[in-house]
Parts: structure tokens; C-alpha cells; sequence
């Protein structure tokens, strides 16, 4: 699982159709028609075909004899990838996935942050490090500081010394940049430095109770801050 790359007309064709279905312009159930999509995109029948297969194995459309290429039903597509979620967030369903990603973020990182205190190598430590001097060196641009933020999450699923913890960081990472790329860009939000260092301090110190705790608090401020950009409902 991961983002789809290519470059030039058959992945501009990925990621247009692939915004659209997720989006909602190509709704659930919807036969496709190749041939005017390709005519509307101005690409040929080939390019459409070899981005609806990229589009298939993302679990967003199927194909089937005397019906054709349709899109598949929402309970069937691959949530988790990171186009997906970028795509989400970009066609008016960025607060349901943010509220999500919060949700996952409250269940996995504080005990990846215990973990990764009792299990963390210098070579750890050093990405956190490395991580956390890139934030403070990011200052007012919400890009950079997006990047260094996600890099620091990044580096405390493998610290955690778990393989199939540190791969979290590739669904989680994608909405984490979307959600930064937000909160970074408003003009109240705080600095996230003095959060990011008490995890990594505790992480250092092997205090796993501290670093969990450390961790929730950082949630804590997270959604406080998610919240002057995306305000939520009373439950």
C-alpha cells in the first residue's frame, strides 16, 4: 500500500478520477464510461484503462461482464491508503477523516510512545531528535513545520522496535500532513516544540508511564488546536 507516484498524463488521470469518485462526482454504483471519460480528459483509451487498474487495486472500482467498470460500493475502498486520504481531505471530507485520525492517534500513539521508551535505540533518539530541531527550524512556514511534525510521529512508531508499528506511519502519516498543513497555517495556533520534547524527553529516559502521559497531553493540545481550524459539534 502506498501513494501512487507517476508522474505526467496517466497519473494526472489517477489522481482526477480518483479525487472524483472520492469526492462524490462519480457516486457509488456508477457505470463508468471509458470512452467519454478518456474524450473529456483528452487521454486515450490505454492511459484510461491503465488508471483504472491503479484505481481497482486502491479498491475504488471493479469491472464485470455486461456491466462494465463501476465504482465500487464505500465499504469496499481502501480507506487506508494514502491517496484516499489526501483525496478525502481535499473534497470536503477532511473533518470526518480528521476526527478519525484523532481517534487512532488516542488508541496507538501513546502506547507506541510507552513502547518506544522501553525499546528505543540511539539511533532513535537521533530521528527524534533530528525531528523535533527540524520543528523548531521551521518557524512560520506551515509546510515545513508539517513535514518535521509527521517526521517526529514517524520516528516514535520505530522507535517502538515493532515492524508492523513503524508501517502505521503510512496511513497515518498522509492525514497527519493534512491535518499539520491546517493547523500549522492559523495564526493561533501554538508552538508544538514544547509538547514534541516532553515525549522525547521521556522516551530518553526510558519512562514509559511519562512518555504515555506525555503523549496524551500532546493529543490533548492536537485537538485543541484541530479544533480552531475545523470547529466540532457538541456531542
Amino acid at each position: 500500500m502506498g501513494s501512487y507516484s507517476a508522474r505526467g498524463v496517466h497519473g494526472d488521470v489517477v489522481h482526477r478520477l480518483g479525487a472524483r469518485i472520492v469526492g462524490g462526482g462519480l457516486a457509488e454504483g456508477d457505470t463508468l464510461d471509458i470512452r467519454a471519460l478518456g474524450a473529456e480528459l483528452d487521454v486515450s483509451l490505454t492511459v484510461m484503462r491503465e488508471a483504472l487498474k491503479v484505481l481497482a487495486g486502491k479498491g475504488l472500482v471493479d469491472a464485470r461482464q455486461k456491466r462494465g467498470t463501476f465504482v465500487r460500493p464505500r465499504a469496499e475502498w481502501n480507506l487506508l491508503d494514502p491517496d484516499l486520504i489526501r483525496w478525502r481531505a481535499r473534497a470536503g471530507d477532511a473533518d470526518r477523516l480528521l476526527r478519525d485520525l484523532a481517534d487512532v492517534r488516542a488508541v496507538v500513539e501513546p502506547a507506541a510512545a510507552h513502547r518506544a521508551a522501553l525499546h528505543r535505540t540511539e539511533a532513535d533518539l537521533d530521528a527524534l531528535e533530528a525531528a523535533l530541531a527540524a520543528m523548531a527550524e521551521a518557524g512560520n512556514d506551515p509546510a515545513a513545520a508539517a513535514r518535521a511534525d509527521a517526521l517526529f510521529h514517524r520516528a516514535l512508531l520505530a522507535a517502538t522496535g515493532n515492524e508492523l508499528l513503524a508501517r502505521m506511519e503510512v496511513f497515518l502519516e498522509p492525514g497527519l500532513l493534512e491535518r499539520d498543513r491546517l493547523v500549522h497555517a492559523h495564526p493561533a495556533s501554538g508552538d508544538a516544540v514544547p509538547g514534541h520534547r516532553a515525549v522525547l524527553e521521556a522516551v530518553r529516559d526510558g519512562d514509559a508511564t511519562g512518555a504515555h502521559r506525555a503523549m496524551l497531553a500532546l493529543l490533548a493540545r492536537a485537538d485543541a488546536d484541530l479544533a480552531l481550524v475545523s470547529p466540532r459539534p457538541a456531542p
